[in-house]
């Protein structure tokens, strides 16, 4: 009991060193928390313009939700990074603790600091888009999602975390480049089944690839009907035993062409 007291310990002193170290930068996070809100904010504008609530929470989705899993990775993946900048490399890799330790202290504040910031973006885009109606939203499937992407984040930031060892150069800009292309094939603001088929391969492998899919059908509840009869009287009843007002679905959206009669229902 006693060695897991002193383990959690030092699992607390690296929060509060990494505490500190925010307090240090104070202007430089800040400065990324303003870029982060403005580049959220620019991207659902994207889809503002184009009167589509469904795209326009899609964009959210993506930006608020990539901004939490890269301020996690990037805590963990520059671990080796700022030890190397504050000169206490040595001292740390040196010290009478479990790795486990370090890596839990780590972990907890990159999640708690994560949550922080992308809170605050989150409030900025509530505030600037106030008709979006989040009554529908499955809380609980978000936070499963969430919680998953974090740990396979941490994962993914430990193997990056071992760059700057291997290339003492250019191992911090090795990371970069991982972190944006995960950004690339990840499906963060479009559909992943628009990439080339061989970076659909590559999307796979991403863990945000799911926790964005996860947490869009958490919060986004919305089906598009093309109905296009053939001949009347034939075809498949598509609703055909469900009460759809029952379960809370409503039409929203009825638009008839020559063609078809496009309808979209949301609940």
């Amino acid at each position: 009991m006693t060695v897991v007291t002193h383990e959690l310990k030092a699992s607390f002193a690296f929060i509060e060193r990494n505490f500190n170290l925010t307090r240090r930068y104070w202007g430089w996070e800040v400065a990324f928390l303003v870029y982060s809100v403005a580049g959220a904010l620019s991207i659902s504008l994207i889809g503002a313009s184009q009167g589509n609530e469904e795209l326009l929470l899609s964009l959210m989705i993506g930006a608020i939700f990539w901004n939490y899993l890269s301020v996690v990775f990037s805590w963990i993946a520059e671990t080796i990074t700022i030890e190397r900048w504050e000169g206490t490399l040595e001292y740390t890799m040196m010290a009478p603790i479990q790795r486990w330790s370090q890596l839990l202290g780590s972990v907890v504040y990159a999640m708690v600091y994560g949550l922080i910031h992308t809170s605050v973006i989150f409030i900025a885009l509530v505030l600037f888009f106030p008709q979006l109606d989040l009554s529908g939203a499955n809380p609980a499937t978000v936070v499963a999602f969430m919680l998953l992407g974090s740990f396979s984040f941490v994962g993914i930031g430990m193997l990056a975390a071992i760059l700057p060892l291997l290339y003492v150069e250019r191992g911090a800009q090795m990371t970069f480049v991982l972190q944006s292309c995960l950004l690339l094939v990840s499906g963060v603001y479009s559909s992943v089944d628009i990439l080339p088929p061989w970076m659909q391969v590559l999307s796979k492998l991403s863990p945000a690839t799911y926790v964005l899919e996860g947490v869009r059908a958490g919060l986004i509840d919305e089906v598009h009907l093309a109905i296009s009869p053939v001949l009347l009287g034939r075809g498949e009843h598509l609703l055909a035993g469900l009460d759809t007002v029952s379960l809370g679905y409503k039409c929203t959206e009825h638009i008839s062409t020559g063609q078809a009669t496009h309808v979209v229902l949301t609940k």
